[in-house]
């Protein structure tokens, strides 16, 4: 029975078997752990030195994708655009140049109201000016009469001293009398007197005027203090008055933007050959509306503090009504407004987005719809998101408007959807 179990195979096997689980029980638990890290460990190894290599393949080129606009061209003048705020181009204040009791007040002299050049305001209690009046022309009267005696004294002495001349035979001219045998200065004393009571009587009939007090333009009452029965003093301010007429905007400038205003340094103030036309506009109630303007002057000295040349624009008919515009407001003191100034003309230069332009003098073209080309500029101005410059450009190019991490000449860039530019603010063709 031995010899045929040595001589199966399947015989020796199974024991063989058992003898290594035998011996795989027999060992301790840390030994059954290290064995089994050591396996994993091999076959880790063994899948790494023997996983097949990966294919080398380059990465594909990345082609930044950028916005365009087209540029437009234009030729004759610029609109130069500035801001200001409105201010009268006339005010006073109001203050009689009698002391009196108030006697009436209009109706049109409180705060907004409107009045016309002539219209009384308020008036004075006339009795002692009118009194003064009387006083005056009574003085006149008597002054008068003794210039009358006077004169008829002269005559008088005249006349005796002819007959004393042709007695004595003396000569008669009276040149050759004495000045007060003929009463002469006695004459002129009267005479001076009803000069004299003549000027009284203009000085009291013109304080009897003056009790009116007069509207000297067209204009809006700003303030107001005076009531009915108060006694107000000479020269005592009781309110202020501006011209509606025409108001001023002061429109600071820079000196690039001060350059761009051909003839501005010969604009003189009410000369109306020297005025540059300008337009302005401004906001109410949710609607812009505009005023035709001009520029009147120009400041001959740099703001200190902000190193600015101050332009002064006039709006007349600031508060007439536009048919045009029917429910345009009065241009009202205060008011923000922005200003288009006809700057000078030129032959041709080009409208941009501001955002097209880099370092305030490249601009970045595409190419072949491929390509990206940097092209210098020379800026004229920058009108908040539009930029005017000239330069070796086209109507109709393609200019960058996005950002890129980094720009090279020459590099490849991917067009998205151009922009759609607007008309230029202000430009004329």
């Amino acid at each position: 029975m031995d010899d045929g179990n040595r001589d199966d195979p399947g015989g020796t096997e199974a024991p063989r078997g058992a003898r290594l689980a035998r011996h795989w029980r027999g060992l301790a638990g840390w030994q059954q752990g290290l064995a089994v890290l050591a396996v994993g460990v091999v076959g880790f190894v063994l899948m790494l030195v023997l996983r097949p290599s990966p294919a080398e393949v380059e990465p594909p080129r990345q082609v930044p994708t950028v916005t365009t606009a087209e540029v437009r061209a234009a030729e004759g003048p610029i609109r130069v655009r500035g801001s200001g705020t409105v201010r009268p181009s006339a005010e006073v204040t109001v203050a009689p140049q009698v002391a009196g009791r108030v006697a009436w007040v209009s109706p049109s002299y409180v705060s907004g109201g409107r009045v016309r050049r002539g219209e009384p305001l308020f008036h004075i209690e006339p009795a002692d000016f009118e009194n003064a009046v009387e006083a005056a022309e009574a003085e006149v009267a008597e002054r008068r009469v003794g210039v009358m005696e006077a004169e008829e004294e002269v005559a008088l002495a005249r006349e005796e001293w002819a007959r004393l001349a042709r007695r004595e035979g003396l000569d008669s001219d009276p040149d050759s009398a004495s000045a007060l045998v003929l009463r002469e200065p006695q004459l002129r004393a009267a005479q001076a007197a009803l000069q004299s009571a003549e000027a009284r009587l203009d000085d009291a009939t013109l304080a009897l005027e003056r009790t009116w007090v007069r509207a000297p333009f067209d204009g809006v009452v700003r303030e107001e203090s005076v009531d009915l029965g108060q006694f107000v003093g000479s020269g005592q301010t009781v309110g202020r008055l501006y011209a509606t007429e025409a108001v001023e905007i002061v429109v600071p400038m820079s000196d690039r933007q001060a350059a761009l205003i051909g003839g501005l340094w010969n604009a003189r103030a009410g000369n109306e050959e020297t005025r540059i036309p300008a337009r302005i506009e401004a906001g109410f109630g949710g609607r812009r509306y505009s005023w035709e303007a001009y520029v009147d002057r120009a400041e001959t000295a740099l703001d200190e503090e902000t190193r600015t040349v101050d332009v002064v624009l006039r709006v007349p008919n600031a508060f007439a009504e536009d048919p045009e515009q029917p429910e345009r407001p009065p241009l009202l003191l205060g008011t923000l407004t922005h200003a288009d100034i006809e700057g000078r003309s030129f032959e041709r230069y080009f409208v941009i987005p501001a955002a097209a332009l880099r370092d305030e003098g490249v601009v970045w073209l595409v190419r072949s719809d491929t390509l990206l080309a940097m092209t210098p500029v020379e800026l004229i101005q920058r009108v908040e998101d539009t930029a005017y410059v000239q330069g070796a450009l086209e109507a109709g190019d393609p200019v960058v408007v996005s950002q890129l991490p980094y720009v090279t000449d020459g590099m490849a860039v991917r067009v998205a959807e151009p922009l759609e530019t607007s008309s230029p603010a202000g430009s004329s063709r």
